[in-house]
């Protein structure tokens, strides 16, 4: 099928973080068929990776199945294709697999696809696969750049904040110690902190995503929690030595994920800038050096109306290419 038909029944397929397994069988069944050798890597139970080569690959392209919650399919008008990973990243997947199909038939035999589990939680399919053993010399990761090249992309610093405090009849706060408002005087000096830039990656990003604590109006509370998201410039030892300093004596940090952030390889002939989100390359080191390109607008990615123009797929196919035989003879 066409790169844009495929586009359209990736998305028509769910795969909503921890239910990838239909859209992997998909990929082995259309892959084998497409002559490719087909290896699935274990994830969980029911979960796995694919990886697809032609001969023994020096280049491998990769990206992820899975897609952030609410599912919805595909629909299309002139100019974009709309569903539920649309841009991030089934659009991406099927430039790459097109892409991968043409240079097979013009005699290539020395790339792969690597497609994985769970990106948009904790990258457990990228770090199983890099238990793999390859002869891989380049990666390139595919997100949705708006087929810009990136130089680099931002750290994350992701967990929560808990907070401890008194319980107490609200009539009486003497008697207690809220623990919300411990945690709204943490969140306030994180706000208020000059956070450090880097010439090439931009500023330092915080978001609070959720707040929780307390059980009803009248009580002072005595737990609270935000889970909270940095997008760092710097090392997450640095964000560790910052974070210690603010936090008071009943209030501990618990990450969940964490990485630094990366500088990527470039070549000539592409547009180029850094972005800001994370990606799988920092839990594939073992996949080559990598490079970071896509169709699509992460502007779109996570959205209720997330889409990728048709024209930005076809040209991702042709890019990908063109980095294929950039790469080659490096």
């Amino acid at each position: 099928m066409g790169c844009l038909q495929l586009t359209r029944t990736l998305i028509d397929i769910p795969s909503v973080t921890g239910h990838e397994e239909r859209i992997g069988d998909f990929l082995k069944g259309y892959l084998s068929a497409a002559g490719f050798h087909i290896v699935k890597i274990p994830v969980d139970t029911n979960r796995f990776n694919i990886f697809a080569s032609i001969g023994k690959p020096n280049i491998v392209y990769s990206t992820h199945m899975d897609t952030v919650p609410p599912y919805f399919p595909a629909s299309e008008d002139s100019e974009n294709i709309y569903g539920r990973g649309a841009c991030d990243a089934k659009g991406i997947m099927a430039s790459q697999i097109q892409a991968a199909i043409e240079l097979k038939q013009e005699g290539e035999s020395d790339f792969a696809l690597l497609f994985v589990v769970g990106e948009e939680r904790g990258s457990d399919g990228a770090l199983a696969a890099n238990h793999v053993a390859n002869s891989c010399r380049f990666l390139i990761n595919g997100e949705p750049t708006d087929n810009y090249l990136a130089t680099g992309t931002k750290g994350v610093y992701r967990g929560k904040i808990l907070t401890t405090g008194k319980a107490a009849h609200a009539a009486y706060p003497e008697m207690g110690s809220s623990a919300i408002f411990k945690l709204i005087d943490i969140i306030e000096k994180i706000r208020n902190m000059a956070w450090p830039s880097n010439a090439q990656l931009g500023e330092t990003i915080f978001n609070v995503g959720t707040i929780k604590g307390g059980v009803t109006a009248n009580v002072v509370p005595d737990t609270a929690e935000a889970e909270i998201m940095f997008r760092i410039v710097e090392s997450v030892k640095d964000m560790d030595s910052r974070l210690a300093e603010i936090l008071e004596d009943n209030a501990i940090f618990n990450s969940d994920y964490t990485c630094d952030p990366v500088h990527l390889f470039t070549v000539d002939g592409f547009m180029q800038k850094s972005v800001s989100f994370a990606t799988d390359i920092t839990s594939l080191t073992k996949w080559g050096r990598p490079l970071l390109i896509g169709p699509g607008s992460i502007l779109y990615a996570h959205s209720p109306d997330e889409r990728i123009r048709k024209n930005q797929i076809l040209e991702a196919v042709t890019a990908y290419k063109t980095l294929y035989h950039k790469l080659k003879v490096l």
